[in-house]
């Protein structure tokens, strides 16, 4: 009604019943003890407004209301039932919309304003839309406790509003890379040891590798990872090593030695409310044994320290393995099926994004300009060594050229800059931490400056789980200035060549350049 009132101001109703008239507010009198007595009394005060507002009503010009029906007697209910309509109308859309913070990893965040049903992948695409990051279906949205020293990567498929109305105040989402959230679908090997994965039926306790994931994602096989544990005592600042076993229902633990009878296993903790997190904080926090400590968090639980299940593995890949397992077990296909979303956009784009050339590409043609008169170079090999060679010519003429502001010579000491994967002065601890965080699979790589020989630069790489760093140098040849990676055996002009070079060929490293460790500003 307000809307027909606005969008027609010259046939306003003017009767006090119309929604578009401002309804008359008559304050009642104050009771006999509040009562101010310097003032008029109520009656006297009362009488004034009526005249006041009979005066108001006819002094505006006579003008018919064009709406009738829309005007309702002044008994009628119109007014609070659209006063209740609006109220309800603000509660379903608190409970449509929410606000939350976004962190990256740099500490700044930025407040976004999302629908109830908003998955974790739709809040992650949304991110990469808004900040031009490059879509690479390896972007993550975590969810961090700093008080507990606890974090997990969401799933794709998980409410962001019902994961934040189990976190805490201090809790907070980071938007981070995550390269080895479905790295297990490629290279399942890596993330199970033929030792650590058994079915419950048979005692010889080996799983053929073409049947690996199928078993974890059949309901109805009985797959379990098993392996030692050192496991906190609840309470206590104890830790004991115990042999465990995980299934589909729940992780358990052996009362005597290795043995699986169901009179010698007690349960440790339950998968269906719960959540496996990566402790980042277990020797300092929890005085954990080693640095591989992971954690079961009941989803009941906030910031109680003492509910929480605290576990930590031998190695990094013990503790891969537990933590995957425990999301597929839990999961099971609905993770494969994230997994492949992805996939299958990917594969529907491809028929529209192939590249179609024009006429004009089709009629290019090799030329030599060497002599008085251009001439077509005809034969293939002849115009593959032509190309090649003038790509040399570029190069030299670049480290040769005359030196100026906007000249390529004078930006190659410093264009690297510009890239994602470069991080200029960070620390080898600072390197570490930054890969483990977005995955830890083959490839990941990030360069840095080094702390050691201000001239050079280092380039630290993840392979098998392990991270390890190699020094680039700077070499003379012929009063040219190049960068190696194996002492002079290959050169290169600038590190954003160096990074081509390795990404396309291994050469003396133990894998290629594969994923470059990144960080975005929100």
């Amino acid at each position: 009604l307000l809307a027909v009132c606005k969008l027609n101001p010259l046939h306003c109703c003017t009767t006090a019943s119309c929604p578009a008239t401002p309804p008359i507010i008559h304050t009642p009198s104050p009771p006999p003890h509040t009562r101010d007595c310097t003032g008029p009394s109520p009656c006297t005060s009362l009488r004034l407004q009526e005249e006041e507002q009979q005066y108001r009503t006819s002094s505006l010009p006579a003008i018919p209301n064009p709406f009738p029906e829309l005007c309702s007697p002044a008994s009628s209910p119109t007014l609070s039932s659209a006063a209740s309509g609006l109220s309800d109308f603000l509660i379903f859309l608190f409970y449509v919309f929410q606000i939350i913070k976004v962190f990256s990893e740099d500490g700044m965040g930025k407040a976004v304003e999302i629908p109830a049903d908003m998955t974790a992948r739709d809040l992650c695409q949304f991110l990469v839309y808004k900040n031009h990051c490059v879509d690479d279906n390896s972007w993550a949205l975590v969810e961090h406790h700093p008080a507990l020293g606890l974090e997990r990567c969401l799933e794709d498929h998980e409410l962001v509003v019902q994961v934040q109305a189990s976190m805490t105040s201090e809790s907070k989402f980071i938007f981070r890379k995550n390269y080895a959230k479905y790295e297990f679908f490629k290279n399942p090997l890596n993330f199970f040891p033929e030792q650590m994965v058994a079915f419950c039926q048979e005692t010889s306790g080996t799983i053929p590798p073409s049947q690996l994931l199928q078993n974890f994602l059949n309901s109805r096989s009985c797959p379990e990872i098993q392996g030692y544990l050192y496991v906190k005592e609840m309470g206590r600042k104890s830790w004991k090593k115990l042999y465990v076993f995980l299934r589909r229902s729940g992780l358990y633990f052996s009362t005597k030695g290795t043995s699986k009878e169901p009179r010698h296993l007690q349960l440790l903790a339950d998968l269906e409310d719960s959540n496996v997190f990566t402790v980042i904080t277990g020797r300092k926090l929890h005085n954990a044994p080693n640095d591989f400590e992971f954690c079961i968090k009941p989803n009941k639980v906030r910031n109680e320290v003492k509910e929480l299940r605290m576990l930590c593995a031998e190695d990094e890949q013990s503790r891969t393995c537990w933590m995957t397992a425990f999301r597929l077990f839990k999961y099971g296909i609905l993770l494969y099926q994230n997994y492949k979303i992805p996939q299958q956009r990917k594969t529907l784009l491809s028929h529209f994004s192939a590249p179609v050339r024009s006429v004009s590409e089709n009629s290019l043609v090799a030329m030599d300009f060497s002599g008085r008169i251009g001439r077509v170079i005809d034969n293939p090999m002849e115009a593959q060594s032509a190309a090649m060679e003038e790509g040399h010519a570029w190069r030299r003429m670049n480290i040769l050229g005359s030196p100026s502001p906007l000249h390529p010579s004078s930006l190659s000491g410093v264009i690297h800059r510009t890239q994602l994967w470069f991080h200029s002065r960070i620390s080898r601890e600072e390197s570490h931490k930054m890969i483990h965080q977005q995955g830890r699979v083959d490839g990941m790589f990030l360069l840095r400056d080094s702390q050691s020989n201000p001239k050079a630069f280092v380039l630290t790489l993840c392979h098998h789980q392990k991270i390890k760093h190699f020094q680039i140098l700077p070499c003379e040849e012929d009063g040219q200035m190049f960068l190696s990676l194996d002492d002079g055996a290959t050169k290169f002009t600038d590190l954003i060549q160096l990074v081509e070079f390795y990404v396309l060929n291994r050469g003396v490293l133990p894998c290629k350049l594969k994923h470059p460790c990144t960080t975005v500003a929100l």
